[in-house]
Order: C-alpha cells, then structure tokens, then sequence
C-alpha cells in the first residue's frame, strides 16, 4: 500500500487511504506550509472543515501547489449553524469560496445534533442532506457523509435519505474504538474515519504501544497508524511539524501480527475517550 491507494466509497469515489488533518492546525502561515508539507510529502487527501477556521490557508496551499485537481481529495464539514436546508446550502457554496474550489470531493455534517438544535435534530440534519444531496447533483460534491454520528444518529438519517452516507468520520484510536459505531457503519457499508487517529498525542505514553514500536522498529505514531489501516479505517494524522508529517508517511513497509493487532485492541480507555455528541455543549 502508498498514500496513493485507494478506498472505493458506496457510491464508486475513490478515496485515497490515509488523509491529512488539518484539525487545531493555526490559520495563516502555520496551515497553509503544514499542508505544502503534506502534498510534498506524498499526501493526495487533505480534510479540514468550516469550524477549523482554515479552509482560506488549505486553499491557498492547494493552489500553490499546483497539482491536477483530480489527483487530490479535498474533505470539508458543515458546521452546527448551518443545520438547515438554506443553510446548508450556503454554508458549501461559502466552504467553497474559502477554499478555492469548484467542488470538493467529500462534503460531511460535522455533528448531528448541536445544542442550537437538539429539540428537533433529526428534522434539521434532514433539511441540510437534502441540500447536500442537490449538491452533489448539481456537481459541487462528489460523495456526502456524517461525523460524530451513532446508529440512532445514522438511522434518522436514513429515514429521508435518497443518497447513503458513504463515511462516517469519528474518533477513533487503540484508546476509543468505538465498537458498536464501527460496527454499525460496516453494517450500512458506511467507511469509517478516523479523526485524531493519534489520540491528540495521549497514545505515545501507553506502555504497551511503545513496546510495540521497538520490537518493530517503529515510532509508536507509526505503529498506530498500520493499525488503523489493518483494521480498515482510514486514519487523519495532522501534525506542523514537517520531519512528523514525512514520518506518518512510513508505514506501509511493515504488518503487524495478528496476535500486536489483538494486543492493541485490548487498550481500549487507556489514554482517554471520545466526547458523547447527545452531551456536546455546542
């Protein structure tokens, strides 16, 4: 495998296997050369969103550098204002604008039920598909998904729906693997992400995994990251920091027993859990 293979989506999108997060990554010069970083780097799918503040800085550096644009894959999220058909509609068209682009390959509502609109979610997240659906007709978008999503999330979704999710973007890591949503998503052939692939740095601290990335001859980042893809999720890595960025790169030259991958999978809460989007403050 490369950073190059590719994922095939319900819908047939291809998308390429490991993407590069651009999650609490600064605004401005620290964003804009982090995804230079990544694109010199080998990575062709770069995900940011609305709420991160820097899709203007990810468009910049995707004009900078001047690939074909079907070569990269180019994630955006609607965010909690714009849980409506209107504002679904407006908050693409504005992702767009940011980013420079005349569509974006993936297009997923960030979180299904924010606090503005936690007495009739399901009604709202029904109203924004609707236009992410007209979306993708009208060519803006190649293929819609959900975020933070679980099953009953996901099953109120389907109700309405004319065109399935084909990811669903969640927290995943050795420490919160989300086992029902996971399983639940292979159910509906719904691709799972994984944001914060890394457990926001906790992960490098657990014992077991450092072992692990000895006895292979690897960072312990790495060895998460082979994980992620043994298990079939596709992992985000984001980092600034360029040796890191080339660094996540390095994991395709080695395969982790069945017995490590059993291993991993028996750390689960050992370095912190997922947030329960029906208890979000926002």
């Amino acid at each position: 495998m490369s950073l190059t293979d590719t994922f095939e989506l319900s819908n047939g999108v291809k998308i390429p296997i490991v993407g590069f997060g651009t999650w609490q990554t600064p605004d401005g010069e620290v964003a804009e050369q982090s995804v230079l970083d990544a694109l010199e780097a080998g990575y062709r799918h770069i995900d940011t969103a609305a709420i991160y503040g820097n899709e203007e800085s990810v468009g910049r550096a995707i004009k900078k550098f001047d690939l074909p644009r079907d070569e990269l894959f180019v994630t955006t999220k609607l965010w909690n204002d714009a849980h409506s058909y209107q504002g679904g509609k407006q908050a693409l068209d504005d992702s767009l604008k940011r980013l420079g682009l005349d569509y974006v390959d993936l297009y997923l509502i960030h979180w299904p039920n924010p606090l503005a609109v936690r007495d009739h979610w399901q009604e709202a997240n029904a109203e924004a598909w609707r236009a992410m659906e007209e979306a993708v007709k009208a060519g803006k978008v190649r293929a819609i998904g959900i975020s933070n999503f679980h099953k009953h999330h996901i099953d109120s979704l389907l109700k309405n729906a004319s065109i399935l999710p084909q990811v669903n973007q969640i927290f995943v890591n050795p420490s919160d693997q989300q086992i029902e949503v996971v399983k639940y998503n292979q159910s509906k052939s719904i691709l799972t992400e994984a944001y914060s692939p890394l457990g926001t740095g906790k992960i490098f601290e657990v014992p077991e995994l450092v072992a692990l990335a000895e006895k292979y001859g690897k960072t312990v980042a790495q060895l998460v990251l082979n994980w992620h893809l043994a298990k079939g999720y596709l992992p985000l890595p984001k980092s600034v920091h360029k040796a890191r960025i080339i660094e996540n790169t390095k994991i395709f030259d080695f395969k982790l027993s069945a017995e490590d991958i059993e291993l991993i999978d028996g750390l689960h809460g050992t370095a912190g859990l997922a947030r329960n989007p029906d208890e979000a403050t926002y």
